[in-house]
């Protein structure tokens, strides 16, 4: 029976390469001459650092438009408060991995709710899904790209 997977993952690597990209253009940018500005990337978050509040909103608009030349979607990526210490403010940037209890339930129900013939199934932070033809697994995958859950998910692991 033909199967796939419903998965929500950000290719760190890319991930890495928007960070050093950002880096870059801070220091060639006119407005953050002589600013004690940066971003730093570990494990699942990104640490942005300027000196003035303002400023992170900009730095963010440059990290979201290197992640999305980079291939990115910028919907995984959730800004925390903003941190205030000494003559810095920081922000940090989580990226979400994989995909959550409650947002697995809702995918299951937008499923169910288009009464397709597959069924689907919650397996840790992935949905797998199986049907007896390709085409309703097709749809199944058009389904969930155009409906507006708030993250990006990818579907891998597609057998025959």
């Amino acid at each position: 029976m033909p199967s796939f997977d419903i998965v929500s993952e950000v290719e760190m690597t890319e991930a890495l390469n928007s960070v050093d990209n950002a880096n870059r253009e801070l220091e060639t940018r006119y407005d953050f001459r002589g600013v004690e500005a940066s971003f730093k990337l570990t494990k699942e978050t990104i640490l942005m650092k300027a000196d003035a509040e303002f400023q992170l909103t900009q730095m963010f608009e440059i990290l979201a438009s290197k992640a999305v030349k980079r291939g990115l979607d910028v919907k995984s990526f959730e800004l925390e408060d903003v941190v205030h210490t000494g003559k810095t403010y920081s922000q940090e940037v989580t990226i979400k991995q994989g995909i959550e209890k409650e947002m697995a339930k809702t995918i299951v129900k937008t499923i169910k709710d288009a009464k397709l013939k597959v069924q689907s199934a919650i397996q840790g932070e992935e949905v797998r899904v199986t049907g007896k033809k390709r085409d309703d697994l097709q749809e199944v995958m058009q389904l969930i790209r155009t409906s507006e859950l708030g993250q990006p998910f990818q579907f891998k692991n597609f057998r025959d």
